[in-house]
């Protein structure tokens, strides 16, 4: 049987991100999907800023803004009747910070999303395969330090083999079961909501607004698919049973929920399809590894619906693991390094559980007074750019800042600024310079230029690594070496804080991991730390080759 080198089980968001980044890294990759087509289904509504960073680094942002809309203000009824308007983002800044591009998240379509993604990922020559469902696991060893690997058996067709397996198929993952891995948590049985895909006659609502009625017996939601005339989100709390069970979602039980909650008759609703049931639920695996089988997305944890945290935690899972995943195949990385994105990514998902199960909990109060939405599980802490890695292994090189001075820590979101590139004057921005799959070495004042060169040396081309000078307004940039940057306004200097010694000849060097996340945050003098950061991630590099007394000092 053929050897591929990472296996993932699972299209969704979270699988074709992963591959994505794989394949962009030259990683032998399969995705394979027990669905025999690709399903169209009525799931989440869009990345949040955070996620809509990962996208536009795998080179798809645009087009998701494009396919997709603006989130929309919302319009509250009750008793049939608009009672109040709230749009959460009225307040936001009408163009982007300068530390993060993104201030909001973006409807679209998850179907609409995932085409996005699998165009993408055949663009390097890997596609989806339907129809192929895993019945087994076998984990084996080979000869060789790494010769280690994972047999796949399917339901149909012949059996594979692997080197990595990613189980991101779902909360009723296959291979989280395969595995034994429980999934402990608990399912609300009586918190239930129907949802489907709806088409309502042409005018008959606002497009521009998401309609939200909330009455003491139930409550209908509507909003607009972008990208469509008609199509709207449908999500309702169920018809019951004479004995208050609820019953499945029918076209007809749409329109009788309709009638009843809106001043619209039934038959306004003309179409209705991809119906389900959802139920609360709030799980999470106990482990995100097993040996060479790691999970990610609903396979890992599962979070109320509120805030629109599922899709987006499965996202930014995966990019957590695909450049690890990817340094460890490429032999540059320890295997140990795959033991961090559990050790990351763990602790995460029980925060984002008790993070949406707060927001649910803040919703349903709200609701309750005339005039109160889903404006309530939007907080700061959904947008994703607050999450980081503070208590990582991978966080522990340099000095953190001292309490009260800006700037990152290790192990936080590496901010974005706005900048110019330093030979052309063109505009570009920080997570720009990030984007791709390297890490990346900022240098800040002329101090850096020492630590910037000797990486360059060992690292640069394809070590993996690549420098970039980022210049104050005021200096001197006369040979400032390719991809280097100007910071024109500043905004770099205060969101490193970079600045805060009140030196201007201070240099500060910072390791930005593939990920946009600090690895060292140090002042130009400590080249060791970067030294050896770079070491864990990337090897040696070609100056083991000429100055062996360099590598010793790094292990």
């Amino acid at each position: 049987m053929g050897m591929t080198d990472v296996l993932i089980v699972g299209a969704g968001p979270t699988g074709l991100v992963l591959a994505c980044d794989l394949a962009r890294r030259g990683v032998a990759v399969r995705i394979v999907d027990r669905s025999p087509a690709p399903p169209r289904t009525s799931r989440a509504k869009g990345p949040n800023p955070r996620s809509l960073e990962i996208l536009d680094d795998l080179g798809v942002a645009e087009e998701v803004l494009a396919a997709g809309s603006a989130p929309l203000p919302m319009l509250k009824y009750r008793d049939r009747r608009p009672v109040a308007e709230a749009d959460p983002w009225a307040d936001s800044a009408p163009s982007p910070s300068p530390d993060a591009r993104y201030d909001r998240g973006w409807l679209i379509a998850q179907w609409r999303l995932e085409g996005i993604l699998r165009d993408r990922l055949a663009g390097y020559g890997v596609r989806v395969e339907p129809g192929r469902e895993v019945v087994g696991l076998a984990q084996g060893r080979g000869e060789g330090a790494d010769g280690g690997h994972v047999d796949v058996t399917y339901a149909d067709g012949p059996a594979g083999r692997a080197r990595y397996v990613v189980g991101c198929d779902g909360a009723h993952s296959s291979v989280r079961k395969l595995l034994g891995i429980m999934f402990e948590g608990t399912t609300a049985e009586d918190q239930v909501m129907v949802c489907g895909d709806v088409d309502l006659a042409e005018g008959v609502l606002d497009r521009t607004r998401w309609h939200q009625w909330f009455d003491e017996d139930g409550a209908v939601m509507l909003c607009p698919i972008p990208g469509t005339r008609t199509g709207w989100w449908f999500q309702a709390g169920p018809e019951r049973d004479g004995r208050g069970r609820p019953l499945a979602p029918t076209a007809e039980g749409f329109r009788r929920l309709l009638a009843h909650h809106t001043a619209l008759p039934g038959r306004d609703l003309t179409r209705a399809e991809l119906l389900s049931t959802y139920r609360v639920n709030v799980r999470m695996a106990d482990r995100f590894r097993a040996g060479r089988v790691l999970l990610a997305g609903d396979a890992a944890h599962v979070h109320a619906i509120a805030g629109g945290l599922g899709m987006n935690t499965g996202i930014q899972d995966a990019f957590n693991l695909g450049w690890k995943l990817g340094l460890v195949l490429a032999g540059h990385a320890d295997a140990e390094l795959l033991d961090t994105y559990e050790e990351e990514r763990l602790p995460v998902a029980a925060r984002t559980l008790d993070l949406a199960s707060e927001r649910l909990r803040a919703t349903l109060e709200a609701i309750r007074r005339p005039g109160g939405g889903l404006e309530a599980a939007i907080t700061p802490d959904t947008t994703g750019l607050g999450v980081g890695y503070r208590w990582s292994s991978l966080a522990a090189g340099g000095r953190a800042p001292e309490a009260g001075t800006p700037g990152p820590h290790a192990g936080d979101r590496a901010p974005d600024a706005p900048c110019a590139d330093a030979a052309t004057g063109v505009e570009t921005r920080l997570h720009r310079v990030f984007a791709g799959p390297r890490t990346t070495v900022l240098g800040f004042g002329p101090a850096s230029a020492a630590a910037l060169r000797e990486t360059a040396d060992a690292y640069g081309g394809d070590g993996g690594v690549r420098v970039c000078r980022v210049y104050a307004a005021h200096e001197d940039r006369a040979g400032a070496e390719p991809g280097a940057v100007v910071d024109d306004a500043g905004h770099a200097a205060a969101a490193y804080g970079t600045g805060a010694s009140g030196d201007p000849g201070a240099g500060t060097v910072v390791v930005v991991r593939p990920d946009h996340h600090v690895g060292v945050l140090a002042p130009a003098d400590d080249a060791r730390s970067v030294r050896e950061y770079l070491h864990r991630l990337h090897g040696a590099g070609r100056s083991a080759e000429r100055s062996p007394g360099m590598v010793d000092a790094v292990r």
